[in-house]
């Protein structure tokens, strides 16, 4: 049995799940943004849609990449690592 203690960030790490599953399955999905109207510029609706993307897409991906951040500092004491990775005080095996 698994210790209910051990992932306490499970929430978090589906958060960021579903934000990189938006960046990926949305251009996927054409069929959503398949068509000329309405224009934007002179831009049909499919490309500039796919531009709009650019910027969202990667906001999305900064957000998730904080919150993984965060969920991975919380889940490293959980098991038995320390808080930040440089601050191992372990020797190893060429400092002995």
């Amino acid at each position: 049995m698994s210790e209910p203690n051990a992932r306490r960030t499970g929430g978090a790490w589906a958060v960021v799940a579903v934000l990189l599953a938006v960046g990926i399955v949305l251009p996927l999905l054409v069929g959503l943004y398949d068509s000329i109207e309405p224009r934007l510029g002179g831009f049909p609706f499919y490309y500039w849609f796919q531009f709009l993307l650019i910027p969202v897409v990667s906001l999305l991906t900064f957000i998730a990449f904080r919150l993984s951040l965060k969920a991975t500092e919380k889940d490293r004491p959980a098991f038995g690592l320390p808080a930040e990775p440089g601050d191992d005080t372990r020797t190893s095996g060429s400092e002995r």
